[in-house]
């Protein structure tokens, strides 16, 4: 009976144990913790005076030269790589190139400044985020809003094109009616992007325009009011 009762205190605060670290949010403890040093955008930004590699080329990096017995044994090391290293950081652990490290320097250890289970969530997010696949879906992102009119890319962004089509009326209006609707107007539609709206437009169950003014500078709501007035009669999709 006692053993019983043992093993089943066991695998209650195991399970306890594992959901107390299944909680823990590894995209929001990389941007804390991580970001002050590292690059972490998909694809990565480079600086001159940068203090560390991207953090994509610190996973690429890892995962290309950690020794592993089999390629679905690479991640699990790579975690584990991790784990030890940002505590206990050294020249000869690295898989830096000599110049990386002249340039970078070894990171210094984060002893006292992150928990193992912080650093696991983190590992584990760094090695499902920065892929080959998100990377190519990124990039290929990326040169799709390039070719995009501002106006277009700060709807998509923004994610105005959730609740409005130009052509097609989906939560809200579509821009060609709001368009018409504000006699290309731009400062009647900007002003309500930037403030809300309730209760102007009839037939959309009662859906509510969020304010923007806060979330889009002055500058992007003109642009975006600008590419909204001209639906009507340029923009065909």
């Amino acid at each position: 009976m006692y053993r019983y009762m043992f093993l089943i205190s066991i695998l209650f605060f195991t399970a306890c144990e594992q959901k107390s670290h299944s909680n823990l949010n590894g995209k929001q403890l990389l941007e804390q913790k991580c970001s002050k040093c590292h690059n972490i955008d998909l694809p990565p930004k480079t600086f001159q005076d940068e203090k560390a590699p991207p953090m994509m080329a610190v996973a690429f990096h890892i995962k290309d030269f950690i020794k592993a017995s089999s390629e679905s044994d690479k991640i699990p090391k790579s975690i584990e790589f991790v784990k030890d290293y940002v505590i206990n950081p050294s020249a000869s652990k690295s898989f830096c190139d000599k110049k990386s490290l002249q340039e970078y320097g070894v990171m210094p250890s984060q002893k006292g400044k992150v928990t193992e289970d912080e650093l696991q969530a983190i590992a584990e997010y760094m090695f499902s985020h920065f892929t080959l696949k998100n990377l190519t879906e990124a990039q290929a992102l990326q040169n799709r809003l390039a070719k995009m009119p501002k106006g277009e890319r700060l709807a998509l962004q923004n994610g105005c094109l959730s609740c409005h089509k130009i052509n097609q009326e989906l939560v809200g209006p579509s821009f060609k009616k709001i368009a018409k609707h504000y006699e290309g107007n731009i400062s009647a539609i900007a002003k309500s992007l930037k403030s809300g709206s309730k209760g102007k437009w009839q037939g959309y169950r009662g859906a509510v325009m969020p304010a923007f003014g806060k979330r889009i500078s002055q500058k992007n709501i003109e642009t975006l009011s600008a590419w909204i007035a001209k639906s009507n009669k340029e923009i065909k999709r």
